[in-house]
């Protein structure tokens, strides 16, 4: 089964959209996101819509690299003719794609050789003097912050700012929350192969869009395949869930009593609205997500409200 970047948020769809354009160019690209976002695919998007698109792309994933022949295994290694004993990764991947996965841990020991190979495409091979040079296109990602990674003296300033010539950032599946349906339908099918698609009821609907998704869309996705497997047809209830997946006890237990007096109902709700947009720094599918409702919603009421 193959996994796409599918989603009708605003983010996405500009992603989406931008990515063929960028995908044109051979331009670096730094693609930064929480893990399990989905940075592979928008890397692999961008190979596939490129004019390299018929050669390899080469992924190295920084954090597998081994400490003790990480040069070697990048570069290569040459006799002192300039032959090339050992072809390294980036030779391998002439006239294709490299992608740098988990940038942040390439090892300080090479950023330098590697920063020479962005700017210039030569690879100084160990044990030769002579340069080898390669026609790559260069895609870089990472989970981690790199920008207070370089403050902290831990990743090349240099490096850093060579690769982010196009920056860009796939979301967290929790600011993307109304593409959670979209994305458990997708997958639903994709999963029932000859048994009937899983459905959910309200109540799980609600659970499942008011849930963090920490592992983002590579959780939802293993969440799919979990329930096609264990309750293939069935109408999903809040009890086929995992309890992570349940609202927090307080919050469906509290019980708000009227007072004698009364209430203006469309006061609350405005205040409380306001209140989830102070909270979350003006942040609509988060606020949604304090509140319980969609963000379609939410935009309904805020709309209604005149905000």
């Amino acid at each position: 089964m193959s996994i796409e970047i599918l989603g009708q948020s605003p983010d996405i769809t500009h992603l989406l959209r931008t990515l063929p354009m960028i995908a044109l160019s051979d331009a670096s690209v730094l693609i930064q996101g929480e893990t399990g976002t989905g940075k592979e695919l928008v890397a692999q998007t961008l190979h596939d819509e490129s004019r390299r698109k018929d050669k390899a792309m080469v992924t190295i994933n920084c954090a597998a690299l081994p400490e003790e022949s990480v040069e070697v295994d990048l570069f290569g290694r040459g006799d002192e003719q300039g032959n090339v004993i050992q072809q390294g990764r980036l030779l391998a991947a002439e006239g294709g794609t490299v992608f740098f996965d988990n940038v942040e841990s390439l090892p300080l020991s090479v950023q330098a050789k590697v920063l020479r190979f962005l700017e210039a495409g030569e690879c100084q091979l160990l044990g030769c003097h002579k340069l080898q040079l390669v026609d790559v296109r260069i895609l870089a990602a990472s989970s981690a912050d790199l920008q207070k990674l370089v403050d902290a003296g831990r990743f090349r300033r240099d490096l850093f700012y060579r690769l982010q010539v196009v920056p860009l950032h796939v979301p967290a599946l929790r600011d993307r929350i109304d593409d959670v349906l979209v994305l458990l339908r997708h997958y639903g099918r994709e999963f029932a192969g000859n048994n009937a698609v899983v459905r959910y009821s309200k109540q799980a609907e609600h659970c499942l869009l008011t849930y963090a998704w920490p592992g983002n869309v590579r959780e939802l996705v293993n969440f799919c395949q979990r329930m096609a497997l264990l309750h293939p047809g069935k109408a999903i209830q809040p009890e086929d869930l995992s309890p992570e997946m349940l609202p927090e006890i307080a919050a469906e237990s509290h019980v708000f009593t009227l007072p004698p007096t009364g209430i203006k109902l469309a006061q609350v709700e405005l205040d409380l609205i306001e209140q989830a947009l102070e909270m979350t720094s003006g942040n609509r599918s988060k606020a949604a997500r304090l509140l319980g409702i969609s963000r379609d919603t939410l935009l309904y009421r805020m709309q209604k409200h005149a905000l």
